[in-house]
């Protein structure tokens, strides 16, 4: 490719915004995507502004550079969310006090391999030691970030990997390109069990090549824009080509803390390098805090409410509604919501008995009383869903109404479907999952009318994981993906030959689901991109294995006395740039 061509596509998007078609947000993360920087992207959108006579000519687009520096940290300004949000300001950035302890209540999960992360939570202290080779800011912007740029060939089946140069793992090892081929080994082979495997599907091993020292080129199965989304995903976290399996024995990163220690379900802390390669804004290395500790305080979260108001955490992560609702009038603590595209899904077997029947699964749909569901496990704080995986939080959302509960209609369709009532089935249900509890007790009190009878199993999250996949009924934890097509590839499809994925946890695999998904990856064009994602909506909620009733609203809680903590929708914890008053 040449050096500053912009990609065509680019210039179609900005005819689009020009038209009034996509939104400028759109179109910023779509450019960028494509290789460009957030810089180059904005002085594009502001060509395609609507024509004036001082309006700049659109021709003037193509002097714009497409380079991709990366921001030299992750910067807290960039942070957008439902309500205002306190972060590091540039007079605050003055003023900011280096040095003190940053204490979190959250889960200390067992791990090994992080390609084989499957809950946010495990990530949380792992990715101030291991990094990701890009990242994908509150806003939805995605930046190089281990990687230096990225470019994408016309047809986007080509895309070239530039790797920054002169990073050293905490070992003092160099960042290569044969540790970014290491990884792929781990993400796109099958027995490892990573949701990689299944998010990247237009890719596999034979299409990833070692051009040179800091270069990667990937050749892809189908076109694919989602590349750069896919290497910010928390299961993403690059470690070295020496790596042997277990990050706990070999806590090995480019990252700018150290692990000190890792007592899985009690604590974990971590410590400031003094090497680490990028600086803060006020010229030296981060990070700014000289340790981060963090607790598990027991299964029961309202121990994490009492720890903080204590003063003995200063965050608390992942907090469920519980602690919103006891610290969100607290005058001492920072509350920040953010919507999501993060759920809890009650997915069946669709190869298990009663469920096989596409009107038995359509019949319980109609038994949810979604509003009272959301009041219920959420205290109205989210989104109404339509039983199909995709939120208003995603940009390829399409307003597809949801069925409405009627006990009368579900009852209609088990006995069209030949199925004698009432239809006895178990819902099995994490016990420290608030929201799935009350989920499920909502809908065994309103699907009684309609036919089913519910029996409840409920048991340790750790427990559910280890059977997840198995159940004949659940409700799992999904968490947020920035675009709908990245979270459909993993949880609804098959492989090559045709069985469902490891992550496909229903079983169900819909041929026309899967060539429509396949055909919204390799699409660009937002308008085109909607309107096969509004398909995909309306197939799943019509034959689909899921009831989602709701999407979450997430929150960052912390105390006043700390700064630089950035509200994301996908719940990471990135404390770089986290600072505390001395």
């Amino acid at each position: 490719m040449e050096e500053n061509k912009i990609h065509p596509m680019v210039s179609q998007a900005q005819e689009q915004l020009r038209a009034g078609v996509i939104s400028r947000r759109d179109f910023l993360k779509f450019s960028t995507l494509l290789g460009m920087s957030l810089t180059a992207a904005k002085f594009l959108a502001a060509c395609a502004a609507p024509a004036t006579p001082t309006a700049a000519p659109a021709a003037a687009a193509t002097a714009v550079p497409a380079a991709t520096a990366a921001p030299t940290a992750i910067p807290a300004t960039q942070a957008v969310s439902a309500t205002a949000a306190p972060t590091a300001t540039a007079a605050a950035a003055s003023g900011i006090t280096r040095g003190g302890t940053l204490t979190c209540a959250t889960r200390v999960e067992r791990v090994d391999n992080p390609a084989t992360f499957s809950l946010v939570s495990a990530s949380h202290p792992w990715r101030h030691v291991i990094e990701y080779l890009t990242h994908t800011d509150p806003t939805g912007i995605t930046h190089p970030y281990l990687l230096d740029s990225w470019k994408a060939s016309d047809d986007l089946m080509t895309w070239t990997l530039v790797l920054k140069q002169g990073i050293k793992f905490n070992n003092g090892q160099e960042f290569t390109a044969d540790d970014v081929m290491f990884n792929f080994k781990q993400w796109l082979t099958e027995s490892v069990k990573s949701s990689m495997f299944g998010a990247m599907n237009y890719l596999d091993l034979s299409g990833v090549t070692k051009t040179d020292k800091y270069t990667v080129t990937l050749k892809l199965k189908s076109p694919s824009i989602f590349v750069p989304e896919h290497l910010a995903q928390y299961p993403a976290g690059i470690v070295p080509a020496t790596f042997g399996g277990d990050l706990t024995k070999e806590p090995i990163g480019t990252g700018a803390f150290t692990m000190e220690e890792y007592v899985v379900g009690e604590r974990c802390r971590l410590k400031a390098r003094k090497d680490y390669w990028q600086n803060g804004k006020d010229g030296k290395p981060l990070p700014y805090l000289d340790e981060i500790v963090m607790v598990q305080l027991g299964e029961d979260r309202s121990a994490d409410i009492s720890a903080y108001k204590s003063g003995q955490v200063d965050t608390i992560l992942e907090p469920s509604v519980s602690i919103w609702e006891a610290l969100k009038d607290d005058a001492n603590t920072t509350v920040v919501a953010t919507p999501t595209a993060a759920t809890r899904v009650l997915r069946l077997r669709v190869d298990q008995d009663p469920w096989k029947k596409n009107e038995v699964r359509t019949a319980l749909k109609y038994c949810q009383n979604r509003e009272k569901i959301l009041a219920l496990a959420l205290q109205g704080q989210g989104t109404i869903g339509n039983d199909s995986h995709v939120a208003q939080a995603n940009p390829e959302y399409v307003a597809v109404d949801p069925y409405p509960f009627d006990t009368a209609k579900s009852l209609q369709l088990l006995k069209t479907a030949g199925v004698a009532t009432p239809v006895k089935v178990e819902l099995t249900v994490a016990s420290d999952w608030p929201e799935s509890m009350a989920f499920a007790q909502a809908l065994k009190e309103d699907a009684l009318a309609g036919g089913f009878d519910i029996t409840l199993k409920p048991m340790p999250a750790t427990q559910y994981w280890d059977g997840w996949t198995k159940f004949n009924m659940g409700i799992t934890w999904w968490s947020h993906r920035t675009l709908a097509p990245m979270i459909l590839a993993v949880a609804y499809t098959g492989d090559k030959d045709g069985k469902p994925a490891a992550w496909n946890e229903s079983g169900w695999v819909d041929k026309e689901f899967g060539d429509i998904l396949n055909q919204a990856i390799g699409t660009l064009d937002v308008a085109k991109r909607k309107e096969l994602v509004g398909k995909l909506e309306v197939i799943q909620k019509e034959r689909g294995s899921i009831l989602l009733p709701f999407f979450m609203s997430v929150w960052k809680i912390y105390t006043k006395k700390v700064h630089g903590i950035e509200p994301t929708p996908d719940e990471y914890a990135i404390f770089y740039e986290t600072w505390k008053d001395a």
